[in-house]
């Protein structure tokens, strides 16, 4: 009985940490950088050159869902005509997309 007790008092090994488990962490990262960040941040730089890209006379929608022509470009903002004798100042970051570039009309007229 006693070696019962000898034996059950004795600190067990902790396990160690495989090498292979590293790697499948490593690969498991890997593939979620891969999967969801990098596409995001290539999504957010094409809006970027998008937004940079926009002069008056260009029609846009915002992330509202409001569609309008661009008057007149602000450092931080974009006043954008959306009727007849109305205008509305929207902040560059929700333009959502461009519906019609005039510059493109131009290229294709010629």
């Amino acid at each position: 009985m006693t070696k019962m007790i000898a034996q059950a008092a004795a600190p067990a090994s902790s396990p160690s940490f495989p090498p292979s488990m590293i790697l499948v962490w490593l690969l498991f990262i890997g593939g979620f950088y891969f999967l969801f960040i990098a596409p995001q941040k290539k999504k957010q730089k094409e809006h970027e050159r998008m937004l940079g890209s926009l002069q008056t006379g260009d029609e846009i929608i915002t992330t509202g869902g409001i569609y309008g022509t661009i008057t007149n470009v602000k450092e931080d903002r974009f006043v954008v005509r959306v009727a007849d004798n109305t205008k509305i100042e929207v902040g560059k970051g929700f333009i959502q997309s461009v519906a019609k570039k005039t510059g493109a009309d131009e290229k294709k007229s010629s």
